[in-house]
């Protein structure tokens, strides 16, 4: 995280709080304005938490926006705020170096105990599965498209994605999803279901796409094979 990104962060933030009453805690949520202003403090607010920045003083925050809108000298010298800016960031770094690694360790202990139990099978390149509905339809290639049900979750059980909870399967590209869906995939026949635990080197690793997704995350799937596309069958457009 570069320092001009925190710098432009916390003005944001300050920007909106500076919309607010300094003598009060409750801000009216009327207007469109009011409403896009609260939008953005808080999607700044949870990127800000995110990155480690969880005990910024929004009060200081304001501060600093109303003296700079009233055209105030500042409280603080230049030199200051960029030895401050520097402490966080480094800060946040150490923050999230240490939740990386804590995770990572969390999700190698998680697989070593889980490829003990009945029916779980460690591949090669370390993707484990169970076989939950077993049938002899065919098995796709990685240049197919497939049709699929799956719901995905963390090793805690909670639910970041499904297209069940959706009540809609969905069509990808095997080749085109994360390594271990790419091998998981292949190693289905139609109609199986698999539950995938899917080591974080295989999935996403330390560049999560999601807040939902912490980095370095086993995810762990239940997936469903519904079809192979035949795409030679399909029309084309004249």
């Amino acid at each position: 995280m570069k320092q001009h990104r925190l710098a432009a962060a916390v003005a944001l933030v300050g920007l909106v709080l500076a919309g607010c009453d300094s003598q009060t805690s409750e801000v009216e949520l009327k207007s469109p304005a009011q409403k896009a202003s609260y939008g953005i403090g808080l999607n700044m607010g949870r990127s800000l938490s995110e990155e480690g920045m969880d005990d910024l003083d929004s009060k200081a925050v304001a501060q600093g926006i109303e003296d700079a809108l009233a055209k105030k000298e500042p409280r603080i010298k230049d030199e200051d705020m960029i030895e401050a800016f520097s402490f966080l960031q480094n800060r946040a770094e150490e923050r999230m170096t240490a939740l990386n690694k804590e995770a990572a360790e969390a999700g190698k202990k998680f697989l070593e105990e889980n490829g003990k139990r009945e029916g779980v099978v460690t591949t090669a390149s370390g993707l484990q599965y169970e076989v939950i509905k077993k049938t002899d339809g065919a098995q796709p290639k990685e240049s197919d498209v497939v049709t699929v049900h799956y719901e995905g979750k963390l090793t805690d059980g909670s639910v970041f994605d499904s297209s069940v909870a959706r009540g809609s399967p969905i069509d990808l590209p095997v080749g085109g999803v994360i390594p271990g869906w790419v091998e998981g995939l292949q190693l289905m026949h139609v109609g199986e279901k698999y539950k995938l635990y899917i080591p974080s080197e295989l999935a996403y690793g330390e560049q999560s796409p999601s807040p939902a997704i912490p980095a370095n995350s086993v995810l762990v799937f239940d997936l469903e094979l519904i079809g192979i596309k035949d795409q030679a069958a399909e029309p084309t457009e004249e």
